[in-house]
């Protein structure tokens, strides 16, 4: 998902927002292997589990040999199991060998483990180490989602809407609705991203600015780039939050530092208009470069390069220079 805004007047950014919730631009969740994400019915250890504070720490051949140590002991130990298919998958310790990992999360998955039925639904709807099966994918996303995981939860919502029109199909944007916020009170940022979109869009749930900006803002906080876009750009146009533009400045700055292009262009245009943070032409420069060269285009910002000193340039270039190298 993404937001794309027009060029404005040279020294008046002008920011118009039109996202759009476009399925080829949501990038599917890769599961995350979580040790607090053992499934309910399993029994949890008693005593502490060696084999995943091993692979927290890096140690991946002591994980791997630990997990395979418990199936000696329980060979129906789910979560040592999951482990496993997450360490083939990872290529860490062992070759990268997709189908051994989808193999050991299907062991896992078949005993309940709710992060293995979510990677083996990723698997199958990526083909990854099984062919691809939709049908597949969506039986143990769904058996991950009713057991709280968020990511499964996630994928269902994006597969709720895949192709689907919000004129003739509200009804699926509404289940798909349901089922980010599900995700995102789980925690899932991206889910918090596109639940922001459904509501500023009113697709699936009433149109509410301040709800959108909620949303945006909770995505931003856990990390998400994207999220750090989309509540700039609200705080920046006053859209669902009081307007403030030193904030909407702060948040578009962490979001470039995060290498998010769309960031990295807004805070430009910020700095080179002295909206919300001091006029710096020269880090505006920079941050411009940087947006551009990964593809986000910008005339008037381009037309900025013009009143460059060469100091100021060599400056710029410095600056490019030390950031691509950091």
């Amino acid at each position: 998902m993404k937001s794309r805004g027009n060029q404005g007047s040279m020294g008046k950014p002008h920011f118009c927002h039109a996202a759009a919730l476009v399925l080829g631009l949501m990038v599917i969740a890769a599961p995350a292997f979580a040790q607090s994400a053992v499934a309910p019915g399993l029994q949890t250890p008693a005593k502490p589990d060696l084999a995943f504070g091993a692979y927290q720490r890096g140690l991946y051949r002591t994980a791997l040999d630990e997990a395979l140590q418990r199936l000696q002991t329980n060979k129906d130990d789910a979560a040592a199991m999951a482990l496993i298919g997450q360490i083939y998958a990872d290529g860490r310790a062992v070759p990268l060998d997709p189908k051994e990992s989808a193999r050991w999360f299907a062991l896992s998955a078949a005993l309940g483990n709710r992060e293995a039925q979510f990677a083996l639904g990723v698997d199958y709807l990526e083909g990854k180490g099984v062919s691809k099966d939709k049908v597949q994918a969506k039986n143990w996303l769904e058996k991950a989602a009713a057991q709280g995981e968020p990511g499964a939860q996630y994928n269902l919502a994006i597969l709720a809407i895949e192709n689907k029109s919000d004129k003739t199909d509200m009804a699926d944007f509404a289940q798909a609705a349901a089922l980010f916020q599900k995700s995102a009170q789980g925690g899932n940022a991206d889910a918090a991203l596109a639940l922001g979109i459904l509501y500023q869009k009113g697709r699936g749930v009433p149109q509410d600015l301040a709800q959108a900006a909620k949303w945006f803002h909770t995505a931003a906080d856990r990390g998400n780039s994207a999220g750090m876009v989309e509540y700039g750009l609200a705080l920046f146009k006053g859209l669902g939050v009081p307007k403030d533009e030193s904030a909407a400045a702060k948040t578009l700055l962490h979001g470039a530092e995060l290498d998010n292009p769309m960031a990295q262009n807004r805070i430009a245009r910020l700095m080179a208009a002295g909206r919300g943070i001091p006029k710096d032409l020269v880090e505006a420069m920079k941050w411009h470069l940087l947006a551009r060269a990964a593809g986000e285009k910008d005339a008037w910002l381009d037309d900025q390069l013009r009143f460059l000193t060469p100091a100021q340039t060599t400056a710029v270039q410095a600056k490019v220079r030390a950031y691509v190298g950091r």
